[in-house]
Formats: C-alpha cells, sequence, structure tokens
C-alpha cells in the first residue's frame, strides 16, 4: 500500500531489483511505490552494494520498537517545525547519514553530522545531540572531536555560555578547501617518488601521472569551491539580481 509502511516481500523484490541493475524509479513502479520511499530504503540499509532484504527488515523493527520505547522529548531538545512529518525527518537524516557513511565517515559521526545539517538553528549544544540521536554524551564528544579535527564543524558559546556546535557556510567551504589541500599533497608525495626511484622507470613515469593528475583534480576543486562560495551566501529563491 503507498504510503504504508514495506513489508519483507517488497524488501526482497527491491533486493532483487537492485541486484539487477534497475532504477529505483523503475523498482517502485515495479511496487506501485513512490520512487522516494525505494531510494531511502537502500540508502539507510547499506545503499545499493550492501542492501540485503532480510536485514532491512530487521533494521527497521528494531528502529520501530526504539521509537516506541523512546521517553518524550525533553526541555533541551528541538520539537519539530509546524506541518513537518517527524517520521519523514527521521527518515530523511537517516538517509543522509547513510551518504556521509559511504563517504567514510563513521556510522556515530554521520549521524551526527546529518543532525546538524537538518536542524534550522544550523548548531547544537552535546545535550541536545544525545538526546534527538538517543545515544551517550561520550559518543556524541567522540564523533565531535573528528568532525572538529577534519574542519566540518566549529565550535562557539551561547548567550548562557554553553557550548554549541555549528555548520554554517563558511564551514563547508572550509572543508572543502581542506581536503583539496589533503588531496593536493598526496601529489606532493608521488613527485618525491620519482626522484627516489630515478625519472627513467616505470614506476616513476606511473607516480609522475598520479602526480599530475592530482594536481588537475586538487587545483579544479579549489577553482570551483572559489566560483561557487557566493552559491552558500544566497538565499533560495533569491533574484539573479540578488546573486549578482
Amino acid at each position: 500500500m503507498p504510503g504504508g509502511r514495506l513489508t519483507q516481500q517488497e524488501r526482497q523484490q527491491i533486493a532483487l531489483g537492485v541486484a539487477d541493475g534497475l532504477a529505483y524509479a523503475e523498482i517502485a513502479r515495479r511496487l506501485e511505490r513512490p520512487t522516494s520511499t525505494v531510494t531511502r530504503e537502500v540508502m539507510r540499509n547499506g545503499g545499493p552494494t550492501a542492501y540485503r532484504a532480510d536485514l532491512a527488515h530487521r533494521a527497521t523493527e528494531r528502529r520501530t520498537h526504539r521509537r516506541r520505547k523512546a521517553a518524550p522529548q525533553g526541555p533541551g531538545t528541538s520539537a519539530q517545525a509546524p506541518g513537518r512529518d517527524a517520521e519523514a525527518v527521521r527518515e530523511y537524516e537517516e538517509v543522509f547519514a547513510t551518504v556521509f557513511m559511504q563517504s567514510g565517515l563513521p556510522r556515530m559521526t554521520a549521524r551526527v553530522l546529518a543532525a546538524l545539517y537538518t536542524t534550522d538553528a544550523g548548531s547544537l549544544t552535546a545535550s541536545e545531540l544525545a538526546a534527538g540521536l538517543q545515544v551517550s554524551p561520550a559518543s556524541v564528544s567522540k564523533a565531535i572531536t573528528f568532525l572538529e579535527s577534519q574542519g566540518l564543524i566549529r565550535r562557539e558559546r551561547d548567550e548562557r555560555r554553553r557550548e554549541r556546535y555549528v555548520v554554517d557556510d563558511d564551514v563547508l567551504y572550509q572543508s572543502t578547501m581542506a581536503s583539496a589541500r589533503a588531496t593536493a599533497h598526496l601529489g606532493d608525495i608521488a613527485r618525491q617518488g620519482v626522484t627516489v626511484l630515478g625519472p627513467d622507470s616505470p614506476a616513476a613515469a606511473r607516480l609522475e601521472n598520479i602526480a599530475r593528475f592530482v594536481d588537475f583534480i586538487s587545483e579544479s576543486i579549489m577553482r570551483a569551491a572559489d566560483h561557487a562560495r557566493e552559491i552558500l551566501h544566497t538565499k533560495p529563491g533569491a533574484s539573479s539580481e540578488d546573486k549578482a
């Protein structure tokens, strides 16, 4: 039924469709479901390379059980804005976190980052993150330390002197530039090998090609980030004159 929970049989059909390389839209059409339902289902349960129907079904049952047992929100947590479907928001956060996981972030770190990006304030305290994600403060602290070391978030204090963790436009730009610089460093190291191995050796030729490739990629990322930085400061729906 469109709008109802996926059955185990439907999940098996999704798994078969993914294994056959079908597009999510085609799988959804066969199930008479919205494409977004299939996309969320796959992405929050391992992605297209790791999706398993039985594991996905058990994971959904566990999530449902945890939500039923979850305590009501305390004063430190923020309620959903009026008109929002709380269940849809939670599902979207799981999809967003899965994308971060596929890029290499640990699960808890990915969940913390997704929670920060999907809050209207753009910042949360450790207690708000722990309550919202239903995890221990220690888990949040470990994730925050990693995210800060990677330049993905920053810290600030509010008027009550509470430490808040922030994602904003400049954080995203700076993290992109840091990633580009890390990529460029790989090129520098590869080029050092050319001298060590001798410029006429096959290994040196391979390393030189790697260095040239990495140089091009990192420089392209930096130029693109600088060129597109103004997009991060443009409000949705702004006119072309406003953007200029």
